[in-house]
């Protein structure tokens, strides 16, 4: 056959039942519309949480108290037969290797300025958390190095929260106060953004043991420490690990390095997208399912036609091609429809909400096509089989 014969017959073939053909394209454009658009958030959340980890610095461990693989505890509520204190962070401080720590602790309180007041994030750490964590100064300086136990009342502003309190005023050394306690601020933040929901610039940054004391808690949530780049985090791991373990005289706590915390959210983001995209896999079944029936009732309508190719030369292998090629043109226009229906909602997502992680690849754009073609192929087997072993005779005669 020609390749102008072939192009007719893929054209004649598919505008035939016009009806059942686009709602089983439907199916297909449905399942890879829903399978690329998960990819694209998955990859687009795994960029944005890489993002927000790296921009606290890639070479960071944090210490949390209580051991998670036998008290299943971390972070907040602690009940350690020692707590994580200022002391082990001024201990880890002299680690060979280390650049900065930072013990913290956090919560939520109600702070005053002059006649206004709102609650809002209160979050207690070392003098070296604005190095560590890579944030800007833009008004004033940072909490100084003052002892840990014994810190000044200074405070830092986030920049949001410098606005809502001062909003006609400069924040530089006005009194601000958390809790029962009085607050000098020193200096304001750069505007940071979010960071997995908590807004960096509407909190108050006060010395750790103010916070303590502030909460009444006797240990602190976490202790972050920065190392040199040159030095391997297993290295670093085993330092903190030896150190802590002597000064508790057992394991009642837990380290974390960054790739340990976006592995976690691998796994979870991973079981999402297997969770939901298998809604996309069922809307490819049900396209295979509706081009399999297609094409078994294309076979059977196309009986004398496909004889008397056969009678004129045709080969069996021309007839297979011939059922395959269209089994793929109709899975391959649903995925086309698919990935235009796509585009659009990416279009509007964009535009409705631009703060939404959606990234589209061409890798993944190739891979959905390529898929179309695979499903179309599978579909299509067994029609084209039996169109092949058709018996040119008596499909002539029975015409």
């Amino acid at each position: 056959m020609r390749v102008g014969d072939w192009f007719f017959w893929l054209l004649r073939s598919l505008l035939s039942g016009r009806l059942r053909n686009l709602l089983s394209a439907l199916g297909i454009a449905i399942g890879i519309a829903a399978v690329t658009t998960l990819t694209g958030i998955g990859e687009g959340l795994r960029l944005y949480l890489l993002d927000s980890f790296s921009q606290f610095g890639s070479h960071l461990i944090a210490v949390t108290p209580g051991k998670v693989t036998t008290q299943g505890l971390s972070g907040g509520v602690i009940s350690t037969v020692r707590p994580l204190t200022l002391a082990d962070a001024q201990s880890l401080r002299r680690l060979a290797g280390v650049v900065a720590v930072v013990p913290v602790t956090s919560g939520t309180g109600e702070l005053k300025a002059g006649k206004l007041s709102r609650n809002s994030d209160i979050l207690g750490v070392g003098y070296q958390a604005a190095e560590a964590w890579h944030f800007s100064i833009e008004q004033g300086r940072f909490l100084p190095p003052d002892e840990s136990h014994r810190p000044r009342n200074l405070a830092v502003l986030g920049s949001k929260l410098a606005v809502e309190l001062f909003p006609n005023a400069a924040p530089l050394g006005q009194f601000l106060r958390v809790g029962e306690r009085r607050f000098r601020i020193v200096g304001v933040m750069q505007p940071k953004g979010q960071f997995l929901g908590f807004d960096l610039d509407d909190v108050v940054y006060i010395p750790a043991a103010h916070a303590l004391a502030i909460f009444n808690r006797e240990s602190l949530m976490e202790v972050d420490v920065v190392y040199r780049p040159d030095i391997p985090a297993t290295v670093m791991q085993q330092r903190i690990f030896e150190r802590l373990f002597r000064r508790h005289g057992r394991e009642d706590f837990t380290l974390y390095t960054q790739q340990d915390m976006l592995a976690s959210l691998d796994k979870i983001l991973s079981i999402i997208k297997a969770a939901i995209g298998g809604l996309g896999a069922i809307s490819l079944f049900i396209g295979a399912v509706g081009i399999f029936t297609i094409m078994s009732i294309a076979q059977q309508e196309r009986i004398p036609e496909v004889g008397l190719l056969r009678a004129l030369g045709a080969r069996r292998a021309t007839i297979l091609l011939l059922f395959l090629a269209e089994a793929i043109a109709l899975a391959l226009s649903g995925g086309l429809v698919g990935l235009a229906l796509l585009l659009t909602v990416q279009l509007s997502v964009h535009a409705l909400a631009p703060e939404l992680p959606l990234v589209v690849h061409p890798l993944y754009l190739l891979l959905a096509l390529l898929l179309c073609v695979w499903v179309g192929l599978i579909a299509g087997v067994l029609p084209a089989w039996r169109a092949m072993q058709q018996d040119p005779v008596e499909a002539l005669r029975n015409e």
